[in-house]
């Protein structure tokens, strides 16, 4: 892009507005998730509660690649991609609260965002459960001729469920446009990934199922769209799934139940210099794109935007008793 100034930048290929909008995204996921994490600690949250902070440029830039058509479906630490897809943060707050206005009426909580007309079919509370559901929704693509693909979010520690391998191994076997995203942010609740797979990269594990695969810095949300942009390239072509394995790190415990015990302060430390925001700001700020004043206005308004969203959860009503069977089954279907 070039700057106002006329300077061509140095490897940031979109417009300023683009650049500025991803930035906004990565510190409404961080300040929803702190937001969050105060809310919990004042009992407001019920549950559990898996905090995102850390991951945020793998979402962002993921979903920043994705056509509308396409779909989304993740596990259960799902809150990123929510506020990636545009959903209103009150809406997502007050399903953490339990409310009536939450995105899924409150029956939902932390661990099953959904939103059917983003294309977003939710968090799952089983590890790889959603991996054949993915398969299945790029089946149907295929089967109609819809032209979408499904973008599906997991972690490292799917990849050694069994859910995994049948998935990946009937994705390949159809040729289905689905796109496997192995978040690895190193450990699956509080084991290091070095001693639960003997495959350390999950990348591999694709080669297994003849899918093609690559390995990407999930810290560098411009990294992140272009690696994803060419995957989703690759199976809107009709070649079959790809894999991709996001490098990135949770800055916070499994849940808000970790104790975190079985790493050290100064690893979680050291890792923090790699946030995936300071680098994309920094990298803006270097590049001309901006100011740090325009920046900080961003985080502000950011802010603003959080604290609305727990005061709307806070004020807005539980769900009525009389509705506690609606939405179980389906409506039925009329007869033909």
């Amino acid at each position: 892009m070039t700057t106002p100034d006329g300077r061509q930048t140095q490897g940031l290929t979109l417009g300023k507005d683009e650049l500025l909008h991803l930035y906004r995204q990565m510190v409404q996921i961080r300040r929803f998730e702190e937001r969050a994490a105060e809310q919990y600690a004042h009992g407001k949250i019920g549950g559990f509660l898996h905090l995102y902070i850390g991951e945020e440029a793998v979402a962002v830039g993921a979903i920043s690649a994705k056509e509308p058509q396409d779909h989304v479906i993740t596990h259960y630490r799902d809150h990123g991609y929510a506020v990636a897809l545009g959903i209103d943060p009150r809406l997502l707050m007050a399903e953490l609260f339990g409310r009536a206005t939450g995105i899924v009426g409150g029956r939902g909580g932390s661990m099953h965002f959904a939103d059917a007309e983003r294309k977003f079919w939710g968090g799952y509370a089983i590890v790889a459960g959603h991996l054949p559901i993915a398969v299945g929704l790029a089946l149907a693509s295929q089967y109609l001729e819809q032209n979408y693909v499904v973008l599906c979010f997991f972690g490292d520690g799917a990849t050694n469920n069994g859910a995994f391998h049948e998935a990946l191994n009937f994705a390949s076997l159809w040729k289905l446009p689905v796109l496997f995203i192995c978040e690895n942010n190193q450990y699956g609740m509080g084991t290091h990934v070095e001693y639960a797979s003997a495959v350390p990269e999950m990348a591999r594990k694709a080669a297994a199922y003849d899918i093609p695969a690559a390995r990407v810095d999930g810290q560098d949300v411009l990294v992140m769209r272009d690696a994803v942009k060419q995957a989703l390239d690759h199976c809107r072509a009709g070649h079959g799934p790809f894999f991709l394995e996001a490098l990135t790190y949770r800055f916070r415990g499994h849940s808000m139940a970790d104790p975190e015990a079985y790493r050290s302060k100064e690893e979680v430390e050291q890792r923090r210099r790699e946030d995936p925001i300071i680098r994309f700001r920094d990298k803006l700020l270097a590049e001309g794109v901006t100011t740090a004043e325009e920046l900080d206005q961003i985080d502000t308004e950011v802010d603003q935007q959080m604290d609305e969203a727990v005061r709307f959860a806070d004020e807005s009503p539980v769900p009525d008793p009389a509705t506690l069977t609606e939405g179980v089954y389906a409506e039925p279907v009329a007869a033909r």
